[in-house]
């Protein structure tokens, strides 16, 4: 981790060094976010845990869906940075914290991911600026961009070389595991705030063969079977809420862990990821009870896209979506007029199988201007639709959050 002294004096005199054509060139080196030893206080995590859970809601259409909490609120959050006045406070709310406080925590929380070789989670944040003499970016936005979220910088004519230079970095990051983001590049968009994320973790047990049983059944909430290759194991937590239950099953180090709640029978998934609360979900995971459960996990992968416009002014984020209503002054300057957003665009990957987990997401804000006894074991067999998530036991909060409801 680098003390940024003179990041924003560099910014500057290289913004000024950048002409109009050529290719993609960075305006700043790896540069990572200072030290921060921010305070995780348990409101503010109960407020990143419901903001995990409405922005699965919001985006999930009955299949199987994924989305990347973390992932978001770094690209939501570098933006929020440019955003002033009413569109400010109206991000705030959906994101969950004052974006002082979400600038360290996120930093905090990067600083400490896990880089092992068998439990590896690696983050990184990009800003990429339309360099054809239209736009000016923010030096201030810029700055912060690489002191709290280790943002590298990129000038580039946003043609179509751009494009593939954004999807290859987003590639590069994700670790082969999202190879696009960017279908294009429109004329009036200024700037693209992208983040990156891989997981790369085996389990702490490691499934053996006899563990697998290749012809189970996984039963959809609407009766039909399909066949399913189920991993069986004994767990040490056992996670218990009101309406349904689960476990954790721990990647190597102990750090981070698988966690699922299945639905009692008869209660459907949707009524139960609707019944949850931020609150609530801290206590659920946080209160892991260690005892013996008998688990299950399919293997499966899924592959997951959505744009996020309409989820986030369903929660309340609107001015930033609207031309004649945002107010991202603090991105910079544009001649074709005030900045908006005009597209969030994410993706997901995960793979889950005998010997652990890869996931991978990516974000890319587009702003344009224009206790059981052993004797009683509980048995939590993922045989039909549950909650998943790959949680940080450390704060209790998921960076990655889904719903399996169909074995695909």
């Amino acid at each position: 981790m680098k003390t940024l002294k003179k990041v924003s004096a560099l910014l500057m005199a290289l913004l000024c060094l950048a002409g109009c054509g050529g290719g993609t060139r960075s305006l700043t080196g790896q540069v990572r976010p200072a030290p921060v030893g921010a305070d995780l206080k348990e409101e503010d995590a109960a407020a990143l845990a419901e903001f995990s859970l409405e922005l699965l809601r919001e985006t999930w259409k009955g299949e199987n869906a994924l989305t990347s909490p973390l992932s978001v609120l770094c690209a939501l959050g570098m933006t929020a940075n440019g955003a002033r006045g009413g569109t400010l406070e109206q991000m705030e709310a959906v994101l969950g914290l004052p974006v002082e406080k979400l600038n360290g925590l996120l930093a905090a929380w990067a600083e400490d991911l896990p880089r092992e070789k068998d439990c590896r989670v690696e983050l990184a944040n990009s800003v990429w600026v339309r360099d054809d003499g239209s736009f000016e970016a923010d030096p201030n936005f810029l700055d912060t961009a690489a002191k709290w979220y280790g943002a590298e910088v990129f000038a580039s004519p946003f043609d179509a070389a751009a494009v593939r230079d954004i999807n290859s970095w987003v590639e590069k990051n994700t670790r082969g595991m999202i190879p696009e983001i960017l279908d294009e590049l429109g004329d009036t968009t200024v700037l693209v705030l992208v983040n990156a994320l891989a997981l790369e973790a085996e389990w702490e047990e490691i499934y053996e063969d006899i563990d697998v049983r290749e012809d189970a059944i996984f039963t959809k909430e609407d009766g039909a079977e399909q066949p399913a290759a189920l991993m069986y194991s004994s767990e040490g937590y056992y996670l218990k809420d009101e309406g349904a239950q689960g476990f954790l099953k721990f990647y190597k180090g102990g750090r981070w862990a698988f966690a699922a709640l299945l639905p009692d029978e008869g209660t459907a998934l949707e009524d139960y990821l609707n019944s949850l609360t931020g609150a609530r979900l801290r206590q659920v995971l946080a209160g892991a009870e260690k005892t013996l459960v008998y688990a299950a996990i399919p293997k499966f992968k899924s592959a997951y896209g959505v744009e996020l416009n309409d989820a986030l002014k369903s929660l309340g984020m609107t001015d930033a979506f609207d031309m004649g209503r945002a107010d991202l002054s603090g991105l910079g300057v544009s001649e074709m007029g005030p900045l908006f957003i005009s597209r969030v665009l994410h993706k997901t990957y995960i793979s889950v199988d005998e010997k652990g987990t890869q996931a991978g997401a990516a974000t890319a804000v587009l702003a344009d201007s224009g206790g059981t006894a052993p004797g009683n074991v509980p048995e939590v067999y993922l045989e039909r639709p549950f909650l998943y998530m790959l949680v940080d036991t450390e704060t209790s909060l998921p960076a990655f959050i889904g719903v399996v409801t169909a074995m695909e």
